[in-house]
């Protein structure tokens, strides 16, 4: 077993591909989102090759689920299975694999959080992590009985308490807690069992939990913004960081800062892998790579593509300009995804994109690093943020399923592991053993310790 640094890699599942077109591409399956075993295949071919992650976004709603008939038609719809549901089933049927569930903190309750994730972290045999979102969409709002949803700063702020509230409940049992001693007829130590009793600004959360801990301790936490708030919330909290940046230079600020951020309060910076996403059109030659892009963009509806900018980037109102025309600097700051409409304003101002083309890159990528070529040649570019302080590992986001993961599989793995860059092994059974995270402490067995030392 090597012991020098590797590229961890999870897979961004969309049910087609990532490509806001893929539906229409002759070679996925548009009715994915509800199939089981369509995610059984793709989360085994994910395990063969050694991934650490599978990953899926969820929401609270439809994107874009009111307005136009027309262009509500042509889009594939956010529907598709509850991301728990979905991997509780799928951890029978794999055993390295780990999983990583979203689910937002401003329309949900920490206990059902808590008992939730817990119970998949058991099924699983510790293999379960929470993606922490506050939710990008607005339209979650009318489903929780909001007239409007809640204002970008207030949401990081119940974030950051949900946070501390889950990980209390998940440690209301120690470690050996549940000793099941059939001739003493002791079934739990109650030394080892802790309440809870949060009472703070959005919270009043007795406990414990009525679910155990896990081999891993508890889930482990992962976590997308980079906005301040979003920063902040990762470096108190999270252990694995979705990122999107387009520059090595943009990527190695953000790494920096944030492990940075999260080293002044206490934590040590390698426990925070950060992963970015990366959106690889796979050739065997650079000509093949590019026709595969085109055939990609030329199934973009304009409808969709404005679409895409106004929901993942907050740029509204663009249907009122030339298609062909510059992109507007001046546009309104949202309230959901802020630092994905900075991203998006300034790659537009930095490659001269016109509208058109900046929507015509984000139907692709939604934001992410674009990467085509050979396979050395997305391998060369890989390891290159990689060993240059950019990077941990990468979230893949492969354009088509499952032909865009079997590509990355088969042809850019193999060069990976060649180069020692990648495991040939799986190194644990848990998700925190595979990522080299540490089992986290219970929080009252560590205050018992310091006391006794202090």
């Amino acid at each position: 077993m090597t012991t020098h640094r590797q590229i961890k890699l999870g897979v961004f599942l969309s049910p087609s591909g990532h490509h806001a077109a893929a539906w229409r591409h002759p070679d996925t399956n548009p009715a994915g989102s509800t199939d089981f075993e369509h995610f059984k295949k793709l989360a085994k071919i994910a395990e063969a090759a050694k991934f650490d992650t599978i990953f899926t976004a969820d929401s609270d709603g439809i994107w874009g689920g009111s307005g136009d008939a027309d262009l509500r038609s042509r889009r594939e719809l956010s529907t598709g299975f509850e991301p728990i549901t979905l991997y509780s089933a799928l951890s029978a049927v794999t055993k390295n694999i780990g999983f990583v569930a979203t689910a937002s903190t401003t329309y949900n309750e920490p206990w059902h959080i808590a008992r939730k994730y817990a119970s998949l972290d058991l099924i699983s045999g510790g293999r379960a992590a929470w993606n922490v979102v506050t939710s990008g969409n607005a339209e979650a709002a009318y489903n929780f009985g909001l007239d409007a949803h809640p204002d970008h700063a207030e949401r990081y702020r119940r974030a950051e308490e949900f946070v501390e509230v889950v990980t209390g409940l998940w440690d209301s049992w120690e470690e050996g807690s549940h000793v099941y001693d059939k001739a003493s007829g002791v079934y739990y130590d109650p030394d080892k069992q802790h309440i809870l009793n949060h009472v703070g600004k959005y919270f009043k959360v007795k406990g414990p939990l009525n679910v155990p801990r896990s081999p891993q301790g508890h889930p482990v936490l992962v976590q997308a913004g980079s906005s301040e708030p979003g920063r902040d919330l990762a470096a108190k909290t999270a252990e694995a960081i979705f990122a999107a940046w387009q520059t090595l230079e943009d990527a190695q600020a953000f790494y920096r800062d944030v492990k940075g951020r999260a080293e002044k309060l206490g934590r040590n910076p390698d426990h925070i892998k950060i992963l970015p996403g990366v959106y690889p059109v796979i050739g065997r030659t650079e000509a093949e790579a590019l026709a595969k892009k085109e055939q990609l963009r030329e199934l973009i509806d304009p409808k969709i593509g404005l679409s895409l900018l106004a929901s993942l980037g907050g740029l509204e109102g663009l249907r009122d300009y030339d298609l062909d025309g510059p992109v507007p600097q001046d546009l309104p700051e949202t309230n959901n995804n802020k630092s994905r409409q900075r991203l998006l304003l300034d790659l537009a101002a930095r490659e001269n994109l016109t509208i058109r083309g900046l929507y015509e890159w984000v139907a692709g990528a939604r934001g992410h690093r674009v990467i085509h070529g050979t396979p050395e040649s997305i391998a060369d570019q890989l390891e290159d943020w990689f060993v240059n302080g950019g990077a941990d590992g990468f979230n893949l986001l492969a354009p088509t399923y499952p032909s865009g993961l079997v590509d990355f599989a088969d042809l850019v793995v193999p060069i990976l592991q060649k180069r020692g860059l990648f495991r040939t092994e799986y190194e644990a059974s848990t998700l925190r053993g595979n990522l080299g995270l540490p089992i986290p402490a219970n929080r009252y067995t560590l205050a018992d310790y310091i006391g006794k030392v202090a």
